[in-house]
This record gives structure tokens, C-alpha cells and sequence, in this order.
């Protein structure tokens, strides 16, 4: 701590030599025209577009500004930009982005952003806006990403975004993209994509709808440096958060039990081995099954996911998921041979016996292993038990609350993988006790640093409890509580390295 507190105090110094050198930030005159003021802000209260020299409104898919040469001396601004690269970054990296960053940073000219902007955005908006702002400085570079969010939080009004980069292509990435919505204020597609250019501000309204995100950096050797934050104000109305339908879920499927001799590994269908899983899985409620499928089976499969025509479907929104699942009707036999396993009724008898839990009325659990343990009890002990039960109808609570929990159940998906897809914490996910199921396929050379693994973190904690990396036919088994949450990390274009730069799994879960 002392050191970055030495390191932030050397940067003030220098900066503040800088301002005595006659160096001092300044807006651009131009935006401080009092005509180009009041009609901006007409154009802004109206909603309609505006554009005069380096200023341009635009109102699709929701209110946005952009002010070019916002630092009116280029000097100034290519010394704040040497001053910030010179600071220590932090990596930030979790389910929605990954990039570097320094909070607050001591070089930033405060009475530029705080005081001179702050009034002429209160001004031009119309809104009171708090004299507290957030800034800090990010540096995105090859495959770093901030993904579909709308940047709701209490009190925040507006965003902005000044960008200090070198000379800038599409080719390169990292554009601000911003969403249309839906009848629900659900983001649906990219509406627009604004390229990042020097000394230029973005400024937009956070609201409902301000659905936006910083495309994956693609560029090698390039970065994209810029400083951003929020004014804070009055927030604006916000309509009842929409509340997405869950994937149906269903009991199992009548099966023969052949079908598990059939598919499995004949390892797995060992009553010694399945004990042995068994322990491994209720110590560590995690494990991984390598070669789960039988050799044959597992080339039938991966052959048809390479070649048949089964029709992906992207599933959304944005700021939730991006891949593509399988529609069901499209899935060649092999396929749906594979799926009806995992929903069938052997299966759920098998995972009862590699897990612990009661997914098969006749899986051994704690009610057989307490009736066993009353059989050993004195008749003086059952007589104590029973007029305690009598009183107190414990165990007929219990047998109505399993009652009330119905059926073992299973919802499923079988997956795409492949650039630019992921899923995302959000409100609505789901909050119950359960067991995951992922087989992958298709992903032979896979590397960790393309993203595509499944990540388990402690709800509202950032330290991660478990990864599950794709590997070829290995299927892993993670029972997660009300307080685990999990995500699929995006995956970056360094992926496409890769032959075919696409994976595939099957995604289930059950419940007791």
C-alpha cells in the first residue's frame, strides 16, 4: 500500500509541473457556443438527432453523444495519455469482462471532467446531477471484452467514455456496440457500432434500455486506452423487470436398462467403481468421468455434430447468453439416441449411484440407512421415538415435504460453442439445489486461454470454487446449492487457432 500511495503522489507532482508549464485542460470552445448548447439541448429533450462540426446527437437506438477534440489542446491530451500508461493496471476479469484498470487514477484533470463538463452536461440534459462522480482508466487489449450490460445502478445518470487510442479500425475491434430492445426492454441485436477515435467523448443516458458493450479487442499490439465513469442523478423510471419462461422441465423417459450397456463406458457400470465415485463425489460434491461414452458411440456421435444438418438456434438475450442450442426435431437418431439416454430412466438410477442422491425411488439414501439404524434400536428406544413422533409428527412432516418435491426431474440442452459466445450471471437465474451434467464433444486441443469453461463462484463473492475445462468425451457431475451460481467464459478470437474453433455439449440438470 505505501508504494502505490508513493507511486500516485509522483503523478500528481508531474502533473501538476505540467499545468505550471502553461498545459491546463480545457473543453473545446466550440461545444461551449451558446447556440450549439441550446440546440443540442432541444435535440435532446425532443429526441430527435443533431449535429454540428465535431458534436453529433444520435437518438438510435437510444440517446447518444459524441464530441470530437473534447481536450482542446491535443498537447494536453497526448501527455494525459503518456501519464496514464505509465500507471500500474490491475487485471479485472469475471463472467461480464476482462481488461485492465486503475481506479480513480491521480493524473486525471479533475476540474476538466468534475467541474467544467459536470456543468455543461447538467446544462445541455436538463438534470441535476451530483457533484460526486465515478472515473477510472481501462486499457483493453488483444481479446479483452466487456459484454451486453446496461450499467443500471442506483444513481447513476449518465456514461461517459473519453478515448485516448492510437489510429483505429473495424478490423481491429473493440467498438462501443450498442443493443435494440424488445417489447420487454430485453437487448435483441446490435443496432450500431461506434468506432473509438482520439480525444473523442461518448456520453449516453443509463436507462432501461442503454444496452451496450465493448466488442473483443482484436487487435495485437494495440491499445485501448480510455477514461470513463458515471454522473450521478435522479435515475429514470424503470418498468417491472421482465422475467424470462424456464426450459420445461420433465421426469425421465421410460428406458430398458441396455440402453446404459449400450452407451456407457463398462467401467462406470461397475458397482465397486460406481461406489468409489460415489465417495469421491458426496466429499467433494464435484467430479469428472473421463471416456464416459463407449469408444463406438462416441465416434457416432461426434461424427453426426460434424456433419449432420441439425438446425442451431441462437439462444439470447445478450445480456444473459449468446450460443446456439439444437432444436430437437433436427437431431439425426444418433443424437437423439444420445439425448433420450440422458433422460431416461436407467440414467437416473445410474447417477443416484455414482452421486449419492435420491434421482431413482430405488437409489439407497438416508431414509433405508435411518430405517436400518432403527432396527437396532431397544424397544424402550422405539417407544421414546414413537411418542416423540406422536407429538411432535416429525417424520410425517418430512415424508410430506419429499412429497411436495415431486418427481426427480431433468431439464436439458445440447449446445454449440464457438467465438463470441458465453453466458452471464443475472437476477433471474436460477437459486435452488441441483446436479449439473456436461458431456462435451468436439473439443480435441481445447486450450484454457480460449475461453468456453464453465466457472462456479459463491454468490456474490468473486473467488471462483470450481472450473470445469471442455475435454473429449469426459463428463462432469457438479451438485451446486442456493448459493452457487455458474457461467460459460466468453470465448475469444484467439479460439479460432483451432481447426474447426467450435465445440459442443450436453447440458443437463437434475433434480431430486
Amino acid at each position: 500500500m505505501p508504494a502505490k500511495r508513493q507511486s500516485n503522489d509522483r503523478n500528481t507532482t508531474k502533473w501538476r509541473k505540467k499545468e505550471k508549464r502553461g498545459e491546463s485542460a480545457v473543453m473545446n470552445p466550440d461545444i461551449e457556443d451558446a447556440v450549439v448548447r441550446s440546440a443540442l439541448s432541444e435535440a435532446w429533450k425532443e429526441k430527435t438527432s443533431y449535429s454540428h462540426g465535431g458534436v453529433e446527437l444520435d437518438c438510435d437506438p437510444f440517446r447518444h453523444c459524441r464530441i470530437q477534440n473534447f481536450i482542446h489542446s491535443q498537447g494536453f491530451a497526448q501527455n494525459l495519455r503518456d501519464e496514464l500508461l505509465q500507471l500500474s493496471f490491475h487485471n479485472k476479469s469475471n463472467d461480464l469482462y476482462k481488461f485492465k484498470q486503475v481506479t480513480r487514477p491521480a493524473c486525471f484533470p479533475e476540474s476538466l471532467i468534475f467541474v467544467q463538463f459536470r456543468s455543461w452536461l447538467a446544462e445541455v440534459l436538463g438534470v441535476d446531477l451530483e457533484p460526486t462522480v465515478d472515473i477510472s482508466c481501462a486499457k483493453y487489449e488483444h481479446t479483452d471484452v466487456l459484454l451486453c450490460h446496461d450499467d443500471e445502478l442506483e444513481g447513476r445518470r449518465v456514461a461517459f467514455i473519453l478515448y485516448l487510442v492510437p489510429s483505429w479500425d473495424l478490423s481491429d475491434g473493440g467498438t462501443l456496440d450498442l443493443y435494440s430492445t424488445d417489447e420487454h426492454y430485453q437487448p435483441v441485436n446490435i443496432a450500431k457500432s461506434l468506432l473509438p477515435s482520439w480525444n473523442t467523448l461518448m456520453f449516453f443516458e443509463v436507462s432501461p434500455v442503454s444496452f451496450h458493450q465493448v466488442a473483443e479487442v482484436l487487435a495485437e499490439g494495440k491499445c485501448r486506452l480510455s477514461l470513463s465513469g458515471w454522473f450521478h442523478g435522479p435515475s429514470l423510471p424503470r418498468p417491472p423487470r421482465y422475467v424470462e419462461p424456464l426450459l420445461p422441465r420433465r421426469t425421465h423417459i421410460p428406458r430398458d436398462e441396455n440402453v446404459l450397456f449400450e452407451w456407457v463406458n463398462e467401467t462406470y457400470m461397475d458397482p465397486l467403481y460406481q461406489a468409489q465415485v460415489q465417495q469421491e463425489f458426496e466429499a467433494n460434491s464435484e467430479i469428472r468421468l473421463p471416456n464416459f461414452l463407449q469408444e463406438e458411440k462416441f465416434k457416432q456421435v461426434s461424427e453426426a455434430l460434424r456433419l449432420a444438418e441439425v438446425q442451431w438456434e441462437r439462444r439470447g438475450p445478450p445480456n444473459k447468453r449468446c450460443y446456439a442450442h439444437a432444436e430437437l426435431q433436427s437431431l439425426p437418431a444418433c443424437l437423439k439416441e444420445c439425448w433420450d439416454l440422458l433422460s431416461s430412466e436407467p440414467f437416473f438410477l445410474l447417477l443416484s449411484n455414482l452421486t449419492g442422491l435420491s434421482l431413482h425411488y430405488l437409489a439407497v439414501g438416508d431414509e433405508e440407512n435411518e430405517s436400518d439404524s432403527q432396527g437396532d434400536e431397544s424397544d424402550a428406544e422405539k417407544e421414546e421415538r414413537n411418542n416423540q413422533e406422536g407429538q411432535g409428527t416429525s417424520s410425517a412432516a418430512s415424508s410430506n415435504e419429499k412429497q411436495d418435491k415431486g418427481p426427480p426431474m431433468c431439464v436439458g440442452e445440447l449446445r454449440r460453442w464457438a467465438h463470441g459466445n458465453y453466458t452471464l450471471l443475472h437476477d433471474s437465474v436460477e437459486r435452488e439445489f441441483a446436479l449439473d451434467l456436461l458431456l462435451h464433444l468436439g473439443c480435441k486441443g481445447w486450450k484454457a486461454e480460449f475461453g468456453g469453461f464453465t466457472s462456479y463462484i459463491a454468490h456474490d463473492e468473486d473467488e471462483e470454487l470450481l472450473t470445469v475445462y471442455p475435454e473429449d468425451n469426459s463428463m462432469a457431475l457438479v451438485y451446486r446449492d442456493k448459493e452457487t451460481l455458474r457461467f460459460v467464459k466468453h470465448i475469444n478470437h484467439s479460439s479460432a487457432d483451432q481447426k474447426d474453433a467450435a465445440f459442443y455439449d450436453f447440458s443437463f440438470t437434475y433434480y431430486e
